[in-house]
């Protein structure tokens, strides 16, 4: 089916069936607004129904029909507008290949809540760092009295609230690949990606499937739009010349454009129009570590193009301290610092945390198999850890970096409650215990906050 703007507007004309693959929150969000705004609609979950969901009674009330218990293929003998894909359901899923096949349009949920809304939308992607930048973003926005909505893949559905949001509230929305993948009109008017690293090809199939995922962000901007772009990475700064948007940059080694944010001699600096004005020393920046520089330099880029005024951007550099599950100190035991970094599901985003802290790390790492090497880790644990309690499905092959990088006390435990009393046992006063998992959670919890939580909990039982 050949899809244009036409096409949709055809669909807000004659509204008919939809169907929603996968009941949770985003499901059931798309489901209440497509119903909201006439649209028969039919979830269907591979679940079985819940015993008692309030959700759930009030979208039957509103008329909408259920299907649980499988994803039954005879559902594709109903004509279909389009449907909406729950993120994490990947496309060789057999009911969401075979509508392909029929050219039935899919989307995610973003896309349909990008059509009910004239606010400003702001994007963030990337492989790391999308949730510290987000809400930095949401944050310095606030400071400057804008009273942004932040949203997306941080937490906070976005049809759920695009009715109630007024027409100038920017909309901040972390978005992944996933929810990028089932977008066709989605339109930002500021999108910032931030890097590239190996991720979910499990899902995607190829890294350059991965990357072409994230540049759907811009497909849809034009002259007056603003993409802020990673200068230091080239697979990002490549990327550049194929796109309509004014381009912004961010960057901790050059200076060689005419609006964005950089570091200089050991200063922020925002460049508007080619000139350079200092907005705060490294040294007062509250976020510590390398990473978290670039995030906020993204997250100023991106504020400075929205119209934030300087004291703002500089009010939340100063003050903001992080997020959940991101290098997040937990509390200090026996002169030992534990820290919560659940949200490094890939080994890029847990080198990171590694290079906040030089020496004496015990680390906690392992989780979902995706079939990646962990070899590439040797050289950032080299020296800086000196003993690693592994767990989940990759622990075996963690182990095997570990060797390769000298660590000679290594323990592979069963549970998180183990290797938080493990870690406790092989730290001494002056140590950090970190939790950098280098992998997703799917082994053996639901998601990573599950995950970053049940650490916490335990650090807060010892």
């Amino acid at each position: 089916m050949s899809l244009n703007r036409t096409t949709r507007d055809e669909w807000f004309r004659n509204k008919g069936s939809v169907l929603v693959i996968g009941y949770a929150r985003s499901g059931a969000a798309a489901a209440e607004l497509l119903t909201r705004h006439g649209f028969s609609v039919t979830v269907n979950d591979r679940l079985a129904r819940p015993d008692s969901d309030e959700t759930l009674e009030r979208l039957e009330r509103a008329g909408v029909r259920f299907v649980f218990g499988d994803h039954p293929l005879s559902l594709l003998e109903q004509s279909w507008l389009f449907i909406v894909k729950n993120p994490g359901i990947p496309y060789h899923m057999p009911l969401i290949a075979r509508a392909q096949e029929r050219g039935i349009p899919i989307f995610t949920e973003i896309e349909i809540a990008s059509w009910y809304t004239n606010s400003p939308i702001y994007s963030i992607t990337g492989s790391n760092g999308k949730t510290t930048t987000t809400t930095l973003v949401g944050e310095m926005l606030d400071a400057a009295k804008m009273q942004p909505v932040v949203a997306g893949n941080i937490g906070t559905v976005v049809s759920g609230l695009v009715d109630s949001v007024r027409r100038e509230q920017p909309i901040v929305l972390e978005l992944s690949s996933f929810q990028l993948l089932g977008t066709e009109w989605f339109h930002p008017r500021i999108a910032a990606l931030l890097n590239f690293y190996p991720a979910h090809l499990d899902y995607h199939g190829t890294f350059e499937e991965y990357q072409a995922a994230k540049w759907r962000m811009f497909r849809n901007m034009e002259a007056g739009d603003v993409a802020v772009l990673n200068r230091d990475q080239p697979l990002v700064a490549e990327g550049a010349t194929s796109l309509t948007a004014d381009v912004h940059w961010f960057s901790t080694e050059q200076l060689d454009f005419e609006h964005g944010a950089a570091l200089v001699e050991g200063n922020i600096v925002l460049v508007k129009n080619g000139a350079h004005r200092v907005l705060l020393p490294v040294e007062e920046v509250a976020l510590k570590g390398r990473h978290n520089l670039q995030n906020l330099l993204a997250a100023a880029a991106m504020a400075q193009a929205a119209g934030a005024f300087d004291d703002a951007i500089r009010h939340v550099a100063r003050n903001f301290q992080g997020v959940e599950h991101r290098l997040e100190l937990v509390r200090t035991v026996d002169g030992i610092r534990f820290y919560n970094d659940s949200k490094a599901t890939n080994p890029d985003a847990c080198k990171q945390a590694l290079h906040a802290f030089p020496k004496d790390v015990v680390w906690i790492a392992g989780g979902l198999d995706r079939g990646i090497s962990f070899e590439d880790l040797v050289p950032d644990l080299r020296g800086r850890v000196k003993a690693a309690i592994l767990l989940g499905e990759t622990k075996e092959k963690i182990a095997k970096a570990c060797a390769l990088a000298g660590i000679e006390d290594v323990t592979l435990v069963s549970s998180l409650d183990e290797a938080v009393a493990a870690a406790k046992q092989r730290a001494v006063t002056g140590d950090v215990v970190l939790l950098s998992p280098a992998c997703a959670s799917w082994d053996m919890f639901t998601s990573f906050e599950v995950r970053g939580s049940m650490f916490k909990e335990a650090v807060h039982r010892l």
